[in-house]
């Protein structure tokens, strides 16, 4: 049965999601949710997911939502990119590590910079979220020094969860060739059979509201 992942292209959660899920050689489609439209709030979707949030896994009568979940649901159904028994929880403490310092981060400040109206932007919030920022990609970038990636040997959700924003365009306060250990990390994930970009392997992209 074809798994549904219930996401939209702007969104570097739904990413940590999607690319396991096709990277993984998984027989998934993404379904958009209508994220700028309100449809997170509505009650059909609210009937899927009470938390009302994307990404939202559907796997036959099993629904789960969070990305780390998902990613390790996926780790499980498949026993890829979970990492040696004895990196697993190595891959969760970064895993976490991306949850609350790096993709919290980097997701409420791109869409307070990008998505919101000019005048209604926050402009101290987005300074002090910028500067947050700043240290946790110094963490990655150091922790990236002699590794190619995050956790063993290679690609695990670790690197999944923590390039989940990297790689979008819009200003947030990450200028990738700042970052030399981080540049040669996200080339290594570029570089995997498979990879795309987030617009590209899900449906939703700030042009179709231009």
């Amino acid at each position: 049965m074809t798994m549904q992942l219930h996401c939209f292209g702007e969104s570097g959660n739904s990413y940590k999601a999607a690319l396991p899920l096709e990277l993984s050689g998984q027989d998934w489609t993404p379904v958009k949710v209508d994220f700028f439209g309100g449809a997170t709030r509505a009650p059909e979707f609210r009937g899927l997911n009470p938390m009302g949030e994307a990404p939202l896994l559907i796997d036959g009568d099993t629904r789960i939502s969070q990305s780390g979940a998902i990613q390790q649901y996926l780790t499980d159904k498949t026993g890829k990119f979970g990492g040696t028994d004895a990196e697993k929880y190595d891959v969760l403490r970064w895993v976490l590590f991306d949850n609350h310092k790096l993709s919290s981060m980097a997701g409420m400040t791109r869409f307070l910079m990008n998505f919101l109206p000019e005048d209604k932007r926050p402009q101290a919030v987005i300074d002090f979220n910028l500067g947050r920022l700043q240290t946790a990609y110094k963490t990655l970038d150091d922790h990236l020094a002699s590794r190619d990636w995050i956790v063993g040997d290679g690609v695990t959700n670790a690197d999944f969860s923590c390039c989940g924003y990297l790689f979008y365009p819009e200003p947030f306060g990450f200028d990738r060739k700042a970052h030399s250990n981080i540049n040669r990390w996200l080339g290594n994930i570029e570089s995997l059979p498979g990879w795309k970009h987030p617009y590209d392997l899900m449906p939703g992209s700030p042009a179709d509201r231009a």
